[in-house]
C-alpha cells in the first residue's frame, strides 16, 4: 500500500508543479518515479530499510530522501507545501479530463473558477471565451469532459485496482484462519474500469478472520459481520470480501464473479432443468443446495463446457458452450513478442540492449523497437538521421543474437492533415511500422477518419496504435468512428493494436471484438518504456480475453516465420493497389 500512496503523492505533485510552471524534467521526474513505485514487486518500506532505495530506477537523491520521509512520516513536506499553496478547487478542476493543469490554473486565476459546478456553468452560459484561446469548441470540450468525469464517478482502471487486489489476497493467504483466496467480480472478468474489488475468501473461522483484519491493520477500515466484510484499503479502495465455508468456495467464487446478466441466462437454463442455483451450490426442485467441487463441475451440471470468466457477459457464451464451440482464448504464454516497445534513444528510459534483454528474459522471440518520430517533440522522436543510425545499431545487435530477432521499427506520427512524419523511402526500410495519432485529438469524425485514411495509404504503414487514444480516466476516447475504421483496416489489412499500458487498454474490448469479426488481426502491444513494463501485457491479454480473441487473431502470438511472411505480403498487396 505505501507503493501506491507514494506514487498517488507523487502524481499529484507533478500536477501541482506543472501548474507552479516548474521544469518539464521535474514534472517528469516525479510522473517517471510514481510509474516505478506501482511496478515496484518489494514494500516501499523494505526497499528504504534496507538502502536500496537509491538504486530503484529513476529514484536519484532528492526523490529517495522523499521515500525515506514518507516511510518515516507517512506524508512528505513538500507535496503539503503545494497542498497549501494551490486550494483544493484547482486540484478538483484537474480531474476534469481535457483540463490539464496549465488550463486548471487560468480558469482559476483568471475566470475565478473554483469548483466543478462553477466551471459548468461558466462553459454553458459562454462566460470563457473572454480568455484568450477560447471559443465555443473549446467550451463544448470542457462540458464533455465534466460529462466524462461524472460517468466515470467512483471508477478507477483496472491497473490501478489489480495490483491491491492481489496485494490484499496475498496478505489474507497469510493469515492462519484463511484457507483459500481468490479475487472475483469485474476484476476477474477483466472489465478495464471497476468501482472496487471483489475477493471470496474461505474460512472456518470468519470472526477470528475479521479480527485478525483489525489487529493487523490491513485496511483503513473494516465493517461490521462476518459473511460479507467490508473495507476500504489505505489508498481509499473498497473491497467487499465475502467470507464463505471453504465447502462452498467453488459456487460462491462462481456466483461473486458474475455477471448479473450471465447468471441470469444460467438461472433460467437451470429452472428448465428443474434446478437452482445460487452461491451454495445447485439444488434440484425444492432441495437444499448440493456444494459443487469446481466451477467446471457446475456448468457441467448444466450441460455446459466450462465458460472462462472473461466470457461471462449474458452474450451469446451459454450457446457456445452448449456447442461444445467456445474459442480457445488467447493466453500470456501464448504472446511470442512485442511489437511496439521504446528506449532511452525517444522517451524510453531504458537503452535499446536493456530492453531487448528484458524481452529475451521474458521468454520471446522477437520485439519491435518503435521510438517516436520528430512531431513528438517533448518526448525526443528521431530526426531520420538518428532513426537510420538506430537501424545501424539495431542491424549489428541481430549479428550477436542467437534465437531472437528484433526488428526494426517506429512509431510514426499521424500528422495533423494526415501525412505521416517521416517519407515512404524511409519507412521501406524498416520492418514494422506503427502509426498513431498524438496530437491534434478533437478534430471531428470525419476529419480523423481521413486523417487514417490517408495514413494508410502508405503500404509501410503495418499497424495502427492506441487508435482511439482514451487515457482511462484522464482523456476521453477520440471522436474517430471506430466501425469505419476497422472497415479501413480489413481493407488495406492493417492490425489494429490492443495497448496494453494500463493506462491506455485501446482499443478496448468491445472494438477489439468487432475488429477480430471483421477479419482485422490485433497486436496486443505493451508501449514500455522500461523493461517493467513489458509485464503491461497481460493486461492486453485481458482485453483480448474479453473480445473473445484466439492465438491465431493475434499477430504476436505468431511465431516469427510467420509474422514475418504477414509483414512482407501486405506489403506486397498494398505496393499493388
Amino acid at each position: 500500500m505505501q507503493n501506491l500512496q507514494l506514487a498517488a503523492i507523487f502524481r499529484e505533485m507533478a500536477d501541482l508543479l506543472e501548474v507552479k510552471g516548474e521544469s518539464v524534467y521535474k514534472i517528469r521526474a516525479y510522473r517517471r518515479a510514481a510509474e516505478q513505485l506501482e511496478q515496484l514487486p518489494e514494500e516501499l518500506g523494505e526497499v528504504v530499510r534496507s538502502g536500496e532505495i537509491d538504486r530503484v530506477p529513476g529514484f536519484g537523491k532528492a526523490l529517495a530522501a522523499k521515500a525515506r520521509e514518507f516511510v518515516a512520516t507517512g506524508q512528505v513536506a513538500d507535496h503539503q507545501a503545494l497542498l497549501s499553496e494551490y486550494p483544493a478547487e484547482v486540484r478538483e478542476l484537474l480531474r476534469v479530463p481535457g483540463v490539464g493543469p496549465k488550463l486548471a490554473d487560468r480558469l482559476f486565476r483568471e475566470a475565478g473558477v473554483a469548483s466543478l459546478e462553477a466551471l459548468e456553468a461558466a462553459a454553458r452560459e459562454g462566460r470563457l471565451r473572454g480568455l484568450r484561446g477560447f471559443g465555443p469548441r473549446a467550451e463544448e470540450r470542457i462540458l464533455a469532459g465534466i460529462e466524462a468525469l461524472r460517468r466515470q464517478e467512483g471508477r478507477r482502471g483496472i491497473g490501478e485496482v489489480l495490483p491491491q487486489a492481489r496485494w490484499l489476497a496475498a496478505q489474507l493467504e497469510a493469515l492462519p484462519q484463511v484457507e483459500r483466496v481468490a479475487i472475483a467480480g469485474s476484476l476477474r472478468r477483466w472489465k478495464e474500469e471497476v468501482k472496487d474489488a471483489d475477493l471470496v475468501v474461505a474460512s472456518g473461522d470468519a470472526e477470528g478472520l475479521v479480527a485478525a483484519l483489525r489487529e493487523r491493520g490491513l485496511a483503513q477500515e473494516v465493517g461490521g459481520g462476518t459473511a460479507r466484510v467490508p473495507l476500504v484499503l489505505p489508498t481509499g479502495l473498497k473491497v467487499d470480501l465475502r467470507v464463505v465455508a471453504p465447502i462452498h468456495f467453488a459456487s460462491a467464487l462462481h456466483h461473486f464473479t458474475g455477471s448479473k446478466e450471465h447468471h441470469l441466462l444460467l438461472r433460467e437454463r437451470a429452472r428448465r432443468l428443474g434446478l437452482s442455483i445460487s452461491e451454495y451450490g445447485i439444488a434440484q426442485g425444492d432441495g437444499p443446495p448440493e456444494s459443487v467441487a469446481s466451477e467446471e463441475a457446475l456448468y457441467q451440471r448444466l450441460g455446459l463446457a466450462w465458460i472462462p470468466p472473461e466470457l461471462r457477459e449474458g452474450q451469446e457464451e451459454l450457446e457456445l458452450a452448449e456447442q461444445g464451440a467456445l474459442p480457445r482464448l488467447v493466453t500470456l504464454e501464448d504472446l511470442r513478442g512485442d511489437l511496439h516497445i521504446h528506449t532511452d534513444w525517444s522517451d524510453g528510459r531504458a537503452s535499446l540492449e536493456a530492453m531487448v534483454e528484458a524481452a529475451r528474459a521474458r521468454g520471446y522471440a522477437y520485439v519491435a523497437i518503435c521510438d517516436h518520430s520528430p512531431a513528438v517533440r517533448v518526448a525526443g522522436g528521431l530526426e531520420p538521421d538518428r532513426l537510420l543510425a538506430q537501424v545501424e545499431r539495431i542491424r549489428r545487435l541481430n549479428q550477436e543474437l542467437d534465437g531472437f530477432q528484433v526488428l526494426v521499427g517506429t512509431e510514426v506520427d499521424i500528422l495533423a492533415d494526415g501525412q505521416l512524419d517521416y517519407p515512404d523511402e524511409l519507412l521501406a526500410q524498416l520492418d514494422f511500422v506503427v502509426a498513431s495519432i498524438h496530437s491534434h485529438m478533437s478534430q471531428d469524425p470525419e476529419t480523423l477518419l481521413e486523417r487514417y485514411r490517408k495514413a494508410l495509404a502508405s503500404p509501410w504503414v503495418d499497424c495502427i496504435g492506441h487508435p482511439t487514444g482514451r487515457l482511462l480516466g484522464r482523456r476521453e476516447a477520440m471522436a474517430v468512428p471506430v466501425e469505419a475504421l476497422v472497415e479501413l483496416a480489413a481493407e488495406r489489412g492493417v492490425a489494429l493494436e490492443i495497448n496494453a499500458s494500463p493506462e491506455r487498454l485501446d482499443l478496448d474490448s468491445r472494438w477489439a471484438r468487432l475488429a477480430a469479426r471483421a477479419g482485422v488481426p490485433l497486436a496486443i502491444n505493451t508501449d514500455a518504456h522500461h523493461p517493467d513494463h513489458l509485464a503491461f501485457a497481460e493486461y492486453g491479454v485481458g482485453v483480448a480475453r474479453r473480445a473473445g480473441l484466439t492465438a491465431d487473431q493475434v499477430i504476436n502470438a505468431w511465431p516469427p516465420e510467420r509474422l514475418l511472411a504477414w509483414i512482407r505480403s501486405r506489403r506486397d498487396r498494398a505496393r499493388r493497389r
